[in-house]
């Protein structure tokens, strides 16, 4: 029945901050943009990889994601990396902190975590 992901979407806070985040920091590329005057939101599609979108919104006056304690819901947004910590020196090339890599006891992976302008958490999974 399910074939893939076919996107995620995330809410933000400030627009043009998001988008060039998202299509600045790892590069994703700008699909298509509209506006939605009847909504007073923008949608952004933006290209993860062959197939697999990240959709960008914005809203006016959305409540902030609740970070601590966790909620329920979606936990994080991870993306597969080639190399942990390249990716990380590329972050931190563009003044993005990340966590320590880690290495997950479970599959013997590596990964990391950054946030975007949000605070919401990504995950950079060694693949």
């Amino acid at each position: 029945m399910l074939r893939g992901i076919h996107h995620v979407a995330l809410i933000c806070s400030d627009y043009p901050r998001s988008k060039a985040f998202y299509s600045g920091t790892p590069g994703l590329r700008v699909v298509r943009e509209i506006y939605r005057e009847a909504r007073d939101s923008w949608k952004c599609d933006l290209e993860v990889g062959p197939g697999v979108q990240l959709e960008l919104f914005s809203f006016p006056g959305v409540p902030p994601r609740p970070s601590w304690p966790e909620a329920q819901g979606l936990r994080h947004l991870a993306f597969a990396v080639a190399d942990a910590d390249a990716a990380v020196a590329v972050l931190a090339a563009r003044s993005v902190d990340c966590e320590l890599v880690r290495l997950d006891g479970h599959t013997g992976r590596r990964f990391t975590f950054p946030a975007d302008p949000d605070g919401l958490p990504i995950e950079l999974y060694e693949a």
